[in-house]
C-alpha cells in the first residue's frame, strides 16, 4: 500500500478539482473555499459535470446530499445519475442538482420552529467540505433548511459560527496591524469507543435498543491493574484498526493515532486537526465507518458514553484552535507569552467567554449518555472551568494580583543515566481532569460525549469567543495607544473572570464546594443543564452573532430536552420488558430448582442440612419480589409524565424515572451474582468485555 498515493483517493479534493475543472472554474471555487467569497452559481454546471465523471470513474452510480439533521446523526437520500434519453439512459448530474436538493423535512426534529405538516425542506451544497465516493455513491456535504428558511441541521449554524469568529477575529488582528483573508477555527476530535463480539451484542436487547447495558454485575477484573491502557492490541482488534485506517485514509480523514484505552474492550482513534466543518464531517463519517468495519470483523462498535457500569466510559476530546490562512495560530503563546500582547488579549477573550457562557457551553454537550460519564472519575465534572497550566497560570496570577512576573528557566528532562536522551520539558503539565484545558497552542474541550455530533460544542465555542472578540474590538478600534488599551482590557477581564480558572484536580472532593463558593454552575444532568439555554443572555449571544434566530435557539433547547426524554423513556420501557419477560421468570425457575433440591434432600429422611439452598431461596425470592415491585413503580411513574411538556417531562425523567431505574437495577444486578449462569438470560460483563481474542 502506497499511503501517500491512496490517501484521499475517494475524495473530490483540491488536486482532483485542479485536474478536472477548467482553470477559471477552479479559481472561482477555491475563492469560495479559501477566502469565504460568495459562491458563483454560474460555475455549478461545470463542477457538477466534473464531479460526476470523477465519481463514475470510482464506481458510483448514485449521488446523495449528505446532511446532519437535529437527530445527532447523518442522513442521506440516494438518487441515481440516470436520466432517460429515448429508450436508453444517460448519466447526468446538473448544476442545479449539485447546489440544491429537496428532502422531506416533516419527520426530522424542528423543536416547533416550523409546522410538522409542512413537509418541504432543502439541502444546499457546502462547497467548503469536499465530496467523496463511498459504497457506490457520491456524497455531497450539504446544509439542511426548511421551506421557510429555518435551519434544521447542525452544519448551517456551524458555518455561521465560523463566519462570526472569522469576522470578529480579523477585527482584532487588524488592530495589531495584521491583515489576513480568513481566520479558521480548527478541530481535532479524538474518538473513544468499545469493541465487543457482535454475537454477544445481539443477545443483549438493552445494547441493541439503547446502546448501553441497563443491567450488569461488575466483572471481577475491570481496569484496576491499568494493563489495558496502551497495551498490546489483540489480533482481531489490530485487524479492525488496520482496516479502519485504510478506509478513513481513502476518504481523506486524517486518522493519526490508535491505541487501547483504559477500560477493557475500549479503544481510541485520534485525527490530525482540520478546519471545523471538515473535521465535523470527518468525525460523522468516522463513526459510520467504525460500525461497518466492525461488522466485517464480527464485532460491534459501541459509541455510547457509558455502555458498561463500573468501568470508564467514552468521550470525544475536542481540540480547538484558531489560525489564519498564513498559519498564524492565535493561541500560540510564543517564547515569551508574558510580553505577547495579542496572545494575552486572545486568552482573555477565551476566559471571558467560558465564564460568561459556562451554562450554554455545558448545555452544548449535555445528553442522556453523557450524564452517566461526567464527574465519574473518568471525565471532567459537570462544572465548567479553565486550566491554564503552570506558566500561563503564573502569568495570569501576576496580572490579576498586580505583581511582576519572573519567567521560570527552561528545564531539560532526563532519567539520570548517560545513555538517556535529554529532552526539552514543556512549559506545563497536562490536566486530564479539566473540562477546558490549555495544551500548548490549543484548548482541549474534554466534556464531549463519544456519540455526540461535535458541531454543537463548536457552534457554542465559536460564537461566544466571537462575541468576546467583538466587545474587545469595539473598545479598541480607534485607540492611539493600542498596547496600553489592550493591557487594560486584559487586566480587567482576567480579574473579572478569574473564578473560572482552576489549575488543580477537577476530580478531587475539594473542587465541588470550592466551585460553589465561586458561584460556578454545577448542572449534573441534562434536564438541569439545558434550561439555561432559554435565558435571555444565552439566546441573545447567538442572535447577536448571526448564528441562530431567536426561534432557532429556542427550538434547539426544546429538541435537546425532547431527545433526552425520549431516550430515558426508551431505556425505561426496555428495562421493564427485560425484567418482566426474562429476569423474573429465569430467577423464578432457578428458585424452583433450589426448592426441588432442598425438598429432595429432606425427603431422604435424614438430617441433611439445606442451609445453602435455603439462604439462596430466601434472598432470591426477596430480590425477585423487590424487582417486581420496583418495576411496577417505574411503570406507574412513567404513565404520570406528560411527555408533551418537554421541560417538566425531562425533569421527571431525571429526578423520578432514573432513580426508579436504579432501584430496579440494584435488584437485578445482585440477582445476577446469585443465579446460576445456566439460568441467566443474558451475556454477562465477562462475556461482553473479554470474548474478543
Amino acid at each position: 500500500m502506497n499511503l501517500p498515493e491512496m490517501f484521499g483517493e475517494n475524495v473530490f479534493n483540491d488536486s482532483v478539482q485542479k485536474d478536472t475543472l477548467p482553470s477559471e472554474v477552479y479559481k472561482a471555487l477555491r475563492a469560495t473555499i479559501d477566502a469565504g467569497k460568495q459562491l458563483d452559481v454560474s460555475i455549478a454546471g461545470a463542477v457538477a459535470s466534473a464531479m460526476k465523471k470523477w465519481a463514475i470513474s470510482k464506481g458510483a452510480t448514485h449521488y446523495t446530499h449528505w446532511f446532519q439533521p437535529l437527530t445527532g446523526l447523518a442522513a442521506e437520500k440516494h438518487d441515481s445519475f440516470i436520466e432517460p434519453e429515448g429508450d436508453r439512459v444517460i448519466m447526468r448530474l446538473t448544476g442545479k442538482s449539485l447546489i440544491i436538493g429537496e428532502s422531506d423535512a416533516s419527520s426530522f426534529p424542528s423543536g416547533g420552529s416550523r409546522a410538522t405538516y409542512m413537509a418541504r425542506g432543502y439541502t444546499a451544497w457546502d462547497p467548503t467540505s469536499p465530496a467523496f465516493v463511498k459504497e457506490g455513491t457520491l456524497y455531497i456535504p450539504t446544509i439542511f433548511v426548511s421551506y421557510t428558511g429555518e435551519t434544521l441541521d447542525n452544519k448551517a449554524p456551524l458555518l455561521r459560527s465560523m463566519t462570526a469568529l472569522d469576522k470578529q477575529a480579523k477585527r482584532i488582528l487588524k488592530i495589531f496591524g495584521i491583515e489576513c483573508k480568513k481566520v479558521f477555527t480548527q478541530v481535532g476530535p479524538e474518538q473513544e469507543y468499545f469493541l465487543i463480539s457482535e454475537e454477544e451484542y445481539y443477545k443483549r436487547k438493552d445494547l441493541v435498543l439503547t446502546g448501553r447495558t441497563l443491567f450488569g454485575a461488575p466483572v471481577t477484573r475491570g481496569q484496576e491493574l491499568e494493563d489495558h491502557y496502551f497495551g498490546t492490541l489483540k489480533p482481531k482488534i489490530g485487524d479492525f484498526m488496520r482496516d479502519l485506517d485504510r478506509e478513513l485514509w481513502s476518504y481523506g480523514v486524517l486518522s493519526k493515532t490508535k491505541h487501547n484505552e483504559v477500560a477493557p474492550a475500549q479503544h481510541e482513534m485520534a485525527p490530525v486537526f482540520s478546519t471545523s466543518n471538515i473535521a465535523v464531517d470527518g468525525n460523522m463519517l468516522t463513526m459510520d465507518v467504525m460500525k461497518k468495519v466492525a461488522h466485517k470483523h464480527g464485532l460491534a462498535c459501541l459509541l455510547h458514553e457509558k455502555p458498561f457500569r463500573g468501568i470508564n466510559g467514552s468521550g470525544k476530546h475536542n481540540n480547538w484552535s484558531m489560525s489564519t490562512e498564513k498559519g498564524l495560530n492565535l493561541l500560540n503563546p510564543g517564547d515569551s507569552p508574558e510580553t505577547n500582547t495579542l496572545f494575552k488579549l486572545v486568552l482573555a477573550a477565551v476566559v471571558k467567554a467560558i465564564d460568561e457562557y459556562q451554562g450554554a457551553l455545558r448545555a452544548s454537550i449535555a445528553s442522556a449518555g453523557n450524564d452517566h460519564r461526567l464527574g465519574a472519575d473518568e471525565a471532567p465534572p459537570a462544572i465548567m472551568s479553565v486550566y491554564l497550566g503552570d506558566q500561563l497560570g503564573a502569568i495570569v496570577d501576576s496580572i490579576v494580583k498586580g505583581e511582576s512576573y519572573t519567567a521560570a528557566k527552561a528545564e531539560k528532562g532526563g532519567i539520570g543515566v548517560p545513555e538517556s536522551p535529554i529532552f526539552p520539558k514543556d512549559a506545563t503539565d497536562r490536566n486530564r481532569t479539566s473540562p477546558f484545558a490549555f495544551t500548548g497552542n490549543k484548548f482541549e474541550f474534554r466534556m464531549l460525549g463519544s456519540q455526540a455530533n461535535v458541531s454543537d460544542a463548536n457552534i457554542c465555542l465559536n460564537t461566544i469567543v466571537a462575541d468576546a472578540f467583538s466587545e474587545f474590538a469595539d473598545e479598541l478600534e480607534g485607540k492611539k495607544d493600542v498596547e496600553k488599551a489592550v493591557n487594560a482590557i486584559v487586566t480587567r477581564e482576567l480579574k473579572k473572570h478569574y473564578r473560572i480558572i482552576f489549575n488543580h484536580d477537577g476530580y478531587g472532593p475539594a473542587w465541588e464546594p470550592e466551585a460553589a463558593k465561586r458561584g460556578l454552575l454545577n448542572n449534573k444532568n441534562t434536564a438541569d443543564a439545558v434550561p439555561v439555554l432559554y435565558e435571555e443572555k444565552n439566546i441573545e449571544v447567538f442572535v447577536r452573532q448571526g448564528v441562530y434566530t431567536r426561534a432557532e435557539a429556542i427550538a434547539r433547547a426544546d429538541i435537546r430536552l425532547e431527545n433526552y426524554t425520549k431516550i430515558i423513556n426508551i431505556e425505561a420501557l426496555t428495562m421493564i420488558e427485560m425484567v418482566k419477560r426474562d429476569v423474573i421468570p429465569c430467577v423464578s425457575d432457578f428458585i424452583a430448582e433450589l426448592c426441588q433440591n432442598a425438598a429432595s434432600k429432606q425427603s431422604l429422611g435424614v438430617n441433611i442440612p439445606c442451609r445453602t439452598e435455603m439462604k439462596l431461596i430466601e434472598r432470591l425470592a426477596e430480590l425477585n419480589d423487590k424487582a417486581s415491585d420496583a418495576v411496577e413503580k417505574l411503570e406507574a411513574d412513567l404513565k404520570q409524565i406528560d411527555k408533551e411538556d418537554v421541560k417538566s417531562a425531562s425533569s421527571a425523567m431525571a429526578h423520578v424515572i432514573i432513580p426508579d431505574m436504579e432501584a430496579v437495577r440494584a435488584c437485578v444486578d445482585e440477582m445476577e451474582t446469585l443465579t446460576s449462569a445456566d439460568y441467566w438470560p443474558y451475556p454477562t460483563y465477562y462475556d461482553l468485555l473479554y470474548s474478543v481474542k
